[in-house]
């Protein structure tokens, strides 16, 4: 059925069941996304303190046939926090809801409210003598919800894995209006369908998370960060390889970098220390967390020796120090930043086979070469498969200019993903962005069971409408 718009009637209503200043208007940072793709025409957003405000605000939504938006660190790169078009929805943000509730270190456990920011969840565990291993580039602003939301990756999956798998349970306000009180901080757990695992990824479209049970890890004993130059991306992958046979388990991240990613770092972020005063065509990042007793530094340089003997690597760096570990993985991090200010025609987030990575690379080089002539920054988790594909405009032109050829580069590089038996939405989620592309290259029997397990359980649609699924 169509939904109504949250105005000002609604307000009053919904008003008279929460507590006071639950509600106020909602201001720019809540109706903008980091790409600027979109723009939110929701006017009112709902701010509760506790998991009761929101189911309380969940069931009255329900009630009106009110939209509502869940909003987490705002810092989706899919629109998913963003709603443009239809009746205007009650942005629902969990900024409030933002305590560490609990930490049990004999169980490596700690509870998170889904306001909770990254990086406060990452100091609470670190206090704890606990490692919380989810890390990304927004960890200063993104917040535990959304990060369960969209099953958030990061830098740390090819060790710890996505965010589903560092959550053992959760607490959620289902479309309905009721608490579902699923705080697990069981390991084993075999009691019927995992409603858990059906809300991390769904992107608020079937509830609203309001607590997380994370995983906690040891504190490796000791860590250490090398940079290695490598002749090509299929060298990477052998490299990666040869790390594992000499290090197992304790490579926590190994990135893919372009040289077009430091040509982008030396023109938009020229103090920023650049690892070789050469720009390498492939380099490779990687980071490793070892027990006591172990030097990572001396298993990094006999890592460097090997790979060179093997033809492997070309050059090397072992970070000496925290400081220059430090140096090293701001150049990662800032990657994504200087790809925002040079300013892409399309950026992909996609994964495919990791022995295909070298082939994928390639073909889409020449599939984009067919299109015109663009620059191509390509980086990312080459532990897991994942790329950031990001298609450029040439020296000296704005992506304005190509504004036209923007569907064209994203249905061309998604196709080539298809036909790679990848992935076109790696670690960024669906949203408002790939919906089209969700129906698209989606196995028909996995869309409709998607689609059923939606009408199930919010029949009325009100949950995040628009995101994932096409809500006409």
């Amino acid at each position: 059925m169509p939904l109504t718009p949250a105005d000002g009637t609604f307000i009053d209503g919904l008003s008279s069941v929460l507590p006071e200043n639950t509600l106020k208007s909602a201001d720019a940072r809540y109706l903008e996304e980091p790409r600027g793709r979109w723009r939110g025409s929701a006017e009112w957003v709902a701010l509760p303190r506790t998991r009761e405000d929101v189911a309380a605000i969940v069931r009255y939504c329900g009630q009106a046939g009110v939209g509502l938006v869940p909003y987490a660190g705002g810092t989706g790169l899919v629109g998913g926090q963003v709603a443009e078009g239809g009746a205007r929805p009650l942005i629902l943000s969990l900024e409030r809801m933002s305590a560490i509730r609990a930490v049990y270190e004999t169980e490596n456990v700690m509870i998170a409210e889904a306001g909770a920011i990254l990086a406060d969840v990452q100091a609470a565990a670190q206090k704890a003598d606990r490692l919380f291993a989810l890390s990304l580039a927004s960890e200063g602003t993104a917040r535990i919800g959304g990060l369960m939301a969209t099953n958030a990756g990061g830098v740390n999956v090819l060790r710890y894995g996505n965010a589903r798998d560092l959550c053992l349970g959760l607490e959620a306000v289902l479309p309905d209006g009721q608490i579902w009180h699923g705080l697990k901080r069981l390991r084993k757990n075999n009691t019927g369908y995992d409603l858990r695992n059906l809300l991390i990824g769904a992107e608020g479209t079937l509830g609203v998370i309001t607590a997380a049970a994370l995983k906690l890890h040891p504190i490796p004993a000791a860590s250490g960060t090398a940079f290695f130059v490598v002749p090509s991306a299929q060298s990477a992958i052998d490299l990666l390889a040869l790390a594992r046979s000499h290090l197992g388990e304790t490579i926590s991240a190994f990135e893919l970098i372009h040289r077009t990613g430091l040509e982008f770092l030396q023109a938009t972020l020229p103090d920023l220390r650049l690892p070789f005063d050469d720009l390498p065509e492939w380099s490779v990042l990687t980071d490793i967390g070892v027990a006591k007793g172990i030097s990572p530094a001396e298993a990094l340089e006999t890592l460097f020796e090997a790979a060179c003997e093997a033809g492997l690597a070309q050059d090397g760096l072992v970070a000496q120090s925290k400081a220059q570990r430090a140096e090293f993985w701001a150049v990662r991090e800032n990657i994504p930043e200087a790809n925002r200010r040079i300013g892409s025609v399309s950026s992909h987030d996609i994964s495919v086979p990791i022995s295909a990575i070298p082939s994928f690379i390639e073909d889409g080089r020449a599939a984009i070469a067919k299109l015109g002539d663009f620059r191509i920054n390509c980086f990312g988790h080459l532990g897991d498969g994942n790329l950031h594909y990001n298609v450029f405009p040439p020296h000296g032109r704005s992506r304005d200019d190509f504004r036209n050829l923007r569907d064209a580069v994203k249905q061309t590089l998604h196709d080539l993903v298809h036909d790679y038996d990848g992935s076109v939405s790696a670690e960024h989620g669906i949203g408002r962005l790939k919906v089209t592309d969700l129906e698209r290259y989606s196995d028909p029997t996995h869309l409709k069971a998607m689609h059923a397990i939606k009408a199930a359980l919010d029949p009325n649609g009100i949950m995040n409408p628009g995101a994932v699924l096409n809500s006409g």
